[in-house]
């Protein structure tokens, strides 16, 4: 077989320094897996279990890297697969290429097996480019545009390749004349920042302000340095959106950590007491978390004009890159002599913290183990530059509390679709992106069960190309739909509904063994340092199982009254948790407001 399309294809890719692709074959893609096989040495197939576990590591790989992820399927089922992935990408604002199969072109529109209409399914998920590849000599200019306009965009995209035009002859580039399209390789962003006299503007305004506060996200991962510079001249505190865990270390004083649902008092006493608020690199969407509107006036920075001013009205809203516009912004702000509004938020974040110490003490529950014990324990023991991953539950409120980030570590979870499953194939990605480095999951049993176990099967099929072959997997076995069932407590007032919120109990840790990894049981409070020593040193990867207690209330750094109403109305009727447990978890709830703290 002489050169084909799908040739051109892989070689497109390779000349973007596209070097992996996760994906799940099929006969929809027998094209493009044979040109995969002549170029797997400069472009390597990641098999995955399932194609939306694909899209979740093309959206981790993003995440980690920066770069593009790039998944593929085939035509029909595999094609669908890979939408909740896909949507992950498109909300977090992701850049993530999806290759899809299709029927072939003769044949659509005949109602042919495996026929989907993907220019019309995906026609949302990648509204910024979906094309159709229906001759060869398409191939450049769609890769091209594909790759260009998710990057520029951050978003997604696709390109869908009809089974028999992948084995069509080559064409390497089209005709020069009308009606023909000639792109090229590249993406070079521009250095997007706001004009000067906006920029005094914004640090008019924040000069002016007595009791800053600063909110920042994801957008602002690479902007560690110039955030701090900022908070210190300032004499500001910082929160930080869950997708931004790892924009600013725990270690700086005036670092109020995560905001929100799953968020910190410091966060939710800084937002209530400031006068001025600056958010940069964030689409956080709570607005109870928030000051009242009125109550500051409010500066953001952020790259995507079209996510300016809608989580608060912004007296001013500047569309640029964080780093480099605070960059521009800190020379022209005045250092503010008054500390003390610094000094208190410093003085709340301690006081926080030694709560957080005290509530991650390891206890024993009635057989089982408190989860902070388990966060507060792998926190002290992380290794440097590790990379974290959480999956979306009550795994995340103990992430977003009990785990402080260092610099140079990284940590993710899926933020704005908030999806159950992709905290192991994040750590899988991970792997493939930073081979060296250590990746650790923190995922709930359902989310295990859901589709956690399955890849871990990918992980114990690559494990032996990692340079560090260490990724361990922490899930907490509490037989419980965890977050869910709060939820129910907290905002509708209701007891558990045990038919839709009890699972099954599942060993994982035999079912590590049982694929060629490492399974460790933690059973008991004085297991759980060693389990993580045991953990962070094997020489494969690890699945750590806890059995840990479903009582334990994951609840906001601020309820309404109605909602502590609803929470112990609800825990009160459960006739099984009843008294003890709606004490035990008031108790430990009240201890966040106690004076002092």
């Amino acid at each position: 077989m002489g050169k084909t399309a799908a040739d051109n294809l892989c070689e497109r890719l390779i000349e973007w320094k596209i070097e992996t692709i996760y994906g799940f074959p099929g006969d929809g893609i027998n094209g493009i897996l044979g040109a995969l096989r002549r170029h797997q040495d400069e472009l390597r197939f990641v098999q995955t279990r399932h194609e939306e576990m694909a899209a979740f590591m093309a959206c981790g790989h993003a995440k980690f890297t920066g770069g593009v992820g790039v998944c593929m399927a085939t035509s029909g089922p595999g094609a669908i697969h890979l939408l909740n992935g896909l949507y992950d990408a498109k909300l977090d604002h992701q850049p993530v290429v999806a290759i899809v199969g299709q029927t072939f072109v003769r044949a659509i529109g005949g109602d042919f097996q495996q026929e989907v209409k993907l220019l019309q399914l995906y026609s949302d998920v990648a509204s910024a480019f979906c094309e159709q590849v229906n001759e060869p000599s398409s191939v450049r200019h769609l890769v091209d545009r594909a790759l260009r306009i998710a990057q520029t965009e951050r978003t997604v995209t696709c390109v869908i390749v009809p089974a028999d035009v992948q084995d069509m002859d080559a064409v390497e580039q089209q005709p020069h004349k009308t009606h023909t399209v000639h792109s090229g390789v590249g993406y070079w962003p521009g250095r997007l920042i706001p004009e000067q006299s906006q920029l005094q503007q914004a640090a008019d305004i924040l000069n002016a302000g007595e009791r800053v506060a600063m909110l920042v996200g994801q957008g602002a991962l690479h902007a560690t340095d110039e955030v701090i510079a900022v908070a210190d001249v300032l004499g500001a505190g910082v929160a930080k959106a869950l997708l931004g865990k790892a924009a600013v270390p725990d270690d700086v004083p005036f670092c109020t950590g995560s905001i929100g649902l799953l968020g910190t008092k410091p966060s939710w006493e800084m937002m209530q007491g400031a006068d001025t608020l600056l958010m940069v690199g964030s689409s956080f969407p709570y607005s109870e978390f928030l000051p009242k509107e009125g109550q500051v006036k409010a500066v953001q920075i952020d790259l995507l004009g079209r996510m300016l001013s809608i989580r608060y009205p912004m007296n001013l809203a500047l569309e640029g890159d964080s780093k480099e516009s605070l960059k521009e912004l800190l020379p022209l702000l005045h250092r503010k002599e008054d500390r003390s509004w610094q000094e208190q938020i410093k003085e709340n974040v301690a006081d926080w913290w030694r709560l957080m110490d005290d509530q991650g003490q390891p206890v024993d529950r009635d057989g089982r183990i408190r989860p902070q014990g388990l966060f507060w324990a792998l926190s002290r023991q992380l290794p440097d530059n590790a990379i974290l991953s959480s999956d979306s539950g009550s795994a995340a409120n103990w992430y977003a509390r009990q785990i402080r980030i260092r610099r140079g570590m990284k940590a993710m979870l899926s933020g704005n679709l908030a999806t159950m499953v992709p905290g192991v194939p994040y750590a899988i990605a991970a792997k493939f992106a930073f081979p060296d480095r250590v990746s650790i999951a923190m995922v709930g049993d359902g989310a295990m069960q859901m589709g956690g176990m399955a890849e871990m099967l990918t992980a114990a099929k690559y494990y032996k190309t990692w340079a560090d072959p260490r990724m361990v997997v922490l899930v907490l076995n509490n037989e419980d739909l965890n977050q869910v069932t709060w939820e129910q407590r907290v905002m509708e007032g209701d007891p558990e509904f045990k038919a839709s919120q009890e699972i099954p109990y599942v060993d994982y840790a035999a079912y590590a063994n049982l694929i060629g990894l490492t399974g460790i049981k933690v059973t008991r409070a004085a297991e759980i340092e060693d389990a993580w020593r045991q953990a962070l040193s094997a020489d494969r990867p690890v699945i750590l199982d806890a059995k840990t207690d479903p009582n334990e209330a994951p609840l906001p750094p601020h309820i309404t009254f109605e909602q502590a109403e609803h929470f112990a109305k609800s825990v009160l009727a459960d006739p099984e948790g009843g008294l003890p447990g709606a004490i035990e978890s008031i108790r430990e709830k009240a201890r966040e407001f106690l004076p002092g703290r």
